[in-house]
């Protein structure tokens, strides 16, 4: 279960995202507050939980640097894919960013990967914050197996490894198995990175 604190600025945002969060079977709501009761608290003992889902309302670029040092992982809702505020997010520590448009399921998704400690951009952002990614050309020495194809379209969507093996009917010691697998096929250091490499080779589309 993912322990989440709810921020936003205005009730009726709150009150959504609460309900998205009452929704789903895998999170807990710890607290609901508003958003500059947040900023005021940020470093306070009693923000126990494990993800911070915020919903900032119209801020600008240069306002985002205030969520720096917040002291849990944080998925911020945006209005737009404003290239400056996605960059502004991620430099200030923000793990996840989406459209305030997602999907309550694409909402617990983000969640639960930054949870685990993934960073997610949505498919509608990434396109703004990279705009000048090119594919990568060439072809993989050991191509991916149709399965690890399928773990690998799963982690772009940002599941965990318990997630991926719920949705693909395999145990959680397969899932890592592939993961490594696929982590090494790619050269990759991470798996945001091999993500981001699968992206840019068209393995996977957002």
């Amino acid at each position: 279960m993912t322990r989440v604190i709810v921020a936003a600025r205005r009730s009726i945002s709150r009150a959504g995202l609460e309900s998205v969060v009452h929704s789903s079977p895998a999170l807990e709501l710890v607290r609901s507050l508003d958003f500059a009761l947040l900023l005021n608290h940020a470093d306070s003992a009693d923000l126990q939980a494990d993800v911070l889902l915020l919903e900032a309302g119209d801020m600008q670029p240069d306002r985002v640097p205030l969520l720096a040092g917040l002291p849990l992982p944080a998925v911020l809702l945006i209005d737009m894919p404003d290239p400056a505020l996605v960059s502004a997010a991620l430099a200030a520590g923000i793990r996840g960013v989406l459209s305030r448009d997602a999907t309550p399921e694409e909402i617990e998704a983000a969640v639960q990967a930054v949870s685990v400690g993934l960073v997610v951009v949505g498919g509608a952002e990434l396109p703004a914050l990279l705009p000048q990614a090119h594919p990568i050309s060439g072809v993989l020495a050991e191509p991916l197996s149709e399965r690890e194809i399928e773990v690998l379209e799963l982690l772009a969507e940002g599941l965990s490894n318990k997630l991926i093996a719920y949705q693909l009917s395999i145990s959680e010691h397969t899932v890592k198995t592939h993961v490594a697998s696929i982590l090494g096929k790619l050269g990759a250091a991470s798996r945001t990175e091999a993500v981001s490499q699968a992206i840019r080779r068209g393995l996977v589309k957002l």
